[in-house]
């Protein structure tokens, strides 16, 4: 089982204020968790609204009636366990490799939260169930595949939920392993579910939410790390400083995310030799026509869109994850099963448990993030071509006959642009199910397995781009000329792979700066050496 960190305060779930901050700090940094005593008391009265409800024989779906298509079938109220657990039986059906441990905490904690929300008539014991597990770093085995994103993740909930009546399996050092003996160990009996609790448990969008809620925030991180070397590329080309200017991004075309991007160029040029402003350009321009000796051979103020429309398509990605954010955060603090119970008021049969809202937003995250791939790749091919960089082909520093320098690393940044403009959205792809009763589906639990994808293809085409830019820096001898935050940039890639004298095996040496992207080692570099990104 998981070391749990018990360092810091524990996160406290109560159904309205998680974040994805707070998502990722339970699933990766194994942060302790609580349900205040409001929250549970809440859940108590929830839970005797729904009772009362039963004992005046009012049908409630799915508790006195049967399921789907059987909904009108009338089911012996003696039996509540056994319809509660078969539920959760039939359902425990998905298949595939399982979530990893981080992703399946954040679909975990993604549930618990949704139920203390408190408008799903589950008993407290089950809510502090969910957070034992997650203290005590009992993990659900989930598999990735079986989920519609309609009614909720049925599947993959399900295998959370067989966990808790002691059955399924549950990952020990990442492997799957029986519950029952894992329960025992921490002296914990599994629970009987009563009447609505197998329903409310997997009856949501929590899955997709969880999932979603740790792609979209590394993919902020990833954002600014491609803002990152897109800089230090900039510099190393001596490229133009007037694309970033405040005004026309803060005035002239305010996207928030255009502006933050525009905001973290200027921030990580600050003190540049290298990088030139507009007036510096014009001269140079100027000079380039009229038979002036020029040094480079790019000085026009018109620069290709990747070195120049950078706020406006890497803010746009920002723009496109801000809205995800939005959303999920949303999702989070949300009541996303059936039914919903309201005092005073009739019971809320609804969809809440529907994911569209989740799968758009997964859908355009695996877009933009393909987009900063793009652009990206098409970086480091301006810094390999000698007629657009002025640099060595290939940015060969040996005998340039013999050594092909970074021609063979530019191909899996290629292949990886091509393979993301294949992943196309999942939320388009309704297949009726549930003898048409689930008659369109979100299947938005597919959409965050594709932009999970990408985003870690993404991370190899950005190490690509890092070891370039650091090779560029190196065959053209600028580093003494880079602003504070290049030279930390480069530095923290030099103290991982050395300067590509002659030819050498590149696959390590990718893989291991793609790792550091992973862990967003460029930014905490960054962060250490006092730059600040938004």
């Amino acid at each position: 089982m998981a070391i749990v960190d018990s360092t810091t305060p524990a996160l406290e779930f109560d159904g309205e204020k998680l974040d994805i901050a707070g998502v990722r700090r339970v699933a990766e940094g194994r942060a302790q968790v609580r349900v205040p005593l409001t929250t549970l008391e809440r859940a108590e009265r929830s839970r005797h609204l729904f009772e009362g409800l039963v004992r005046d024989g009012v049908p409630v779906y799915g508790v006195t009636t049967g399921y789907g298509e059987m909904i009108y079938m009338l089911v012996d109220v003696s039996k509540e366990t056994e319809l509660q657990t078969n539920l959760v039986r039939s359902h425990s059906a998905g298949v595939g490799p399982v979530f990893a441990e981080d992703e399946a905490r954040a679909i975990l904690a993604a549930r618990l939260n949704a139920l203390a929300k408190g408008y799903s008539a589950v008993r407290p014991e089950l809510l502090n169930r969910l957070a034992l597990y997650l203290n005590q770093g009992i993990i659900p085995a989930i598999p990735e595949i079986g989920s519609l994103g309609a009614s909720g993740d049925l599947g993959p909930l399900a295998h959370i939920a067989s966990t808790v009546i002691g059955e399924g399996y549950v990952l020990r050092d990442g492997a799957r392993t029986t519950t029952g003996p894992v329960l025992a160990e921490h002296g914990i009996t599994p629970l009987d579910l009563k009447f609505k609790e197998g329903l409310a448990l997997i009856n949501g969008t929590s899955a997709m939410t969880g999932l979603g809620a740790l792609v979209v925030g590394r993919a902020l991180d990833q954002v600014r790390q491609a803002e990152i070397v897109t800089a230090l590329v900039v510099e190393t080309l001596e490229g133009s400083t007037s694309p970033f200017q405040a005004d026309g991004h803060d005035i002239a075309r305010p996207h928030r995310g255009q502006i933050d991007t525009a905001a973290n160029m200027r921030e990580l040029l600050r003190g540049s030799g290298l990088a030139v402003d507009h007036a510096d350009l014009t001269r140079q321009a100027q000079e380039q026509q009229t038979g002036g000796d020029v040094s480079r051979t790019d000085v026009y103020l018109q620069k290709a869109y990747t070195l120049r429309a950078i706020p406006q398509v890497v803010g746009a990605v920002r723009n496109t994850l801000y809205h995800a954010v939005e959303t999920i955060e949303t999702e989070l603090n949300s009541s996303n099963d059936n039914p919903l119970f309201f005092e005073g008021k009739d019971v809320f049969h609804g969809a809440n448990f529907h994911g569209q809202p989740v799968a758009f937003v997964l859908d355009f995250t695996t877009i933009a993030l393909t987009q900063l791939g793009v652009f990206s790749e098409r970086r480091t091919n301006r810094l390999l071509n000698r007629y657009l960089s002025g640099l060595p082909e290939f940015l060969v520093a040996g005998d340039p006959g013999l050594n092909c320098g970074f021609a063979g690393a530019q191909y899996p940044a290629t292949a990886l642009v091509a393979e993301n403009r294949t992943i196309g959205p999942a939320s388009t792809q309704s297949v009726p199910s549930n003898g048409d009763n689930q008659d369109v589906v979100s299947m938005g639990l597919i959409a965050g397995r594709n932009a999970r994808r990408v985003l870690g293809n993404n991370n190899y085409i950005l190490a690509v781009e890092y070891l370039a830019a650091a090779q560029a820096v190196d065959v053209s001898g600028r580093y003494d000329r880079l602003s504070p935050a290049a030279k930390l940039t480069y530095d923290k890639i030099r103290s991982m792979v050395p300067t590509l004298q002659d030819d050498r095996y590149m696959a390590d040496e990718i893989e291991k700066i793609a790792e550091a992207l992973r862990g967003g080692e460029f930014l905490d570099a960054l962060t250490t050496g006092g730059v600040t990104l938004r």
